[in-house]
């Protein structure tokens, strides 16, 4: 993208945040009615009315599980503060009752992606759906500043691009591989992109004038693969992604599952192999330095005594059928079919989602992975769980940035 005038950015926020994400604060919408209605409430209602579509009171009490009463609760400031709509009746034999919609058009959200090479960004609507895109190339030794410095850039075009933007824009929504504390905004370490400690919400809060809220990009693919993608419908779902590394998000109980700081679902730096490979992390023998796109391409260069440069000529290798370039796939495979054992034993999951960059090598990896998997599973836990694979690309993670930028406006509505 070719860089144009200054974007014009919308005025700071009027009220700084209550907990969590930098500048996303309650809105007011008249006293609480009795009974308090924990935020997570009204998050699983709005991604219910999301998923499933237009709803009643009656039905979202059945499907969740809910009483009537705190539904009704909930519901409330959701209407009122403009993130639902009701839209006109339905009758079911009885009574006519009240079908409850998402404001799709009424308010806007941004979702970015931060990577190594580059910074990827998506405008969208309160369902998700992808309005414009923007993304921006990160040179080599680019710093944190410089990155973020981009997707403030990026995050500019996007607002430009579209009519009253400013007043109906709620905030910003950011995914970055490895350690985020998402109560702070910080990333605590990110292997990938080699930063430590680093504020990421606070600067691009103050440079945007927007509310901002940060994690893991895998806990933000998952929102979206269970809102909207392969994981829709579940209760107890693992995305697992790999490529440059192994990352893992878990939703349990119908709950973006993240741990006491922020840290679960950390497939990729389980250690498997004492004298393994060096990580990223400084440890040796982590899942990611076996199942990575690295270990393959390192692999099959030791095999061949042939350098092998990216995963594309590893990819064409094999499909010709090269013996070294088969196996480096095949140890891959085996590599993450331990480590989906793994989280199978562990966490017992509906369905694992597998994406990332390496998804599309998935006929070269996959025999060797479903069969570990099967080996290495305790009892029935591999049998029960269903292991899709889907291809997502870098605008589907900065989908899933909005879609936690969304999650936490709902959480915040009052």
């Amino acid at each position: 993208m070719t860089a144009g005038p200054a974007p014009r950015v919308p005025s700071p926020a009027a009220a700084p945040a209550s907990g969590g994400a930098v500048g996303f604060r309650r809105v007011a919408a008249g006293p609480e009615p009795s009974g308090v209605v924990a935020d997570g409430t009204r998050a699983a209602i709005f991604a219910d009315i999301l998923t499933a579509g237009p709803s009643s009171r009656t039905e979202l009490a059945r499907r969740l599980g809910l009483s009537q009463s705190t539904v009704t609760r909930a519901v409330n400031p959701l209407v009122q503060t403009g993130y639902l709509v009701e839209v006109g009746f339905r009758s079911s034999g009885g009574r006519p009752q009240r079908i409850l919609a998402v404001a799709r058009d009424r308010h806007l959200v941004v979702g970015v992606k931060l990577a190594p090479n580059g910074v990827t960004a998506v405008l969208t609507d309160l369902e998700a759906t992808v309005i414009a895109k923007s993304r921006l190339p990160v040179a080599a030794g680019a710093g944190p500043d410089d990155v973020l410095a981009l997707a403030s850039q990026a995050v500019g075009y996007l607002l430009a691009s579209e009519e009253r933007s400013d007043e109906r824009l709620l905030g910003v929504g950011v995914g970055i591989g490895g350690h985020v504390d998402a109560a702070t905004g910080r990333c605590v370490w990110s292997g990938v992109m080699g930063w430590a400690d680093v504020d990421v919400a606070g600067p691009l809060s103050a440079a945007l004038g927007l509310p901002v809220v940060v994690n893991n990009d895998t806990n933000a693919l998952l929102v979206a693969e269970a809102w909207f993608g392969a994981g829709r419908g579940h209760e107890s779902l693992a995305v697992v992604t790999v490529g440059a590394g192994v990352g893992c998000g878990l939703l349990l109980k119908g709950d973006l599952f993240t741990g006491a700081t922020g840290l679960a679902g950390e497939l990729g730096h389980i250690p498997v192999q004492a004298d393994g490979p060096p990580c990223s992390c400084g440890n040796r023998g982590c899942v990611e330095t076996l199942a990575s796109d690295a270990a393959v391409l390192a692999a099959v260069s030791a095999a061949s005594g042939a350098p092998c440069t990216s995963i594309a000529e590893a990819r064409a290798r094999a499909q010709a059928g090269d013996a070294a370039a088969l196996g480096a796939f095949a140890a891959m495979g085996a590599a993450l079919g331990r480590a989906l054992a793994t989280l199978c034993n562990l966490v017992n999951p509906e369905k694992i989602v597998l994406t990332g960059e390496a998804a599309q090598s998935y006929e070269l990896f996959g025999p060797a992975c479903r069969d570990t998997l099967a080996a290495h599973g305790f009892s029935s836990a591999a049998a029960d769980c269903e292991v899709v694979v889907h291809r997502a690309d870098d605008y589907m993670w900065a989908r899933g940035a909005a879609c936690l930028a969304i999650r936490e406006v709902v959480q915040a509505a009052r």
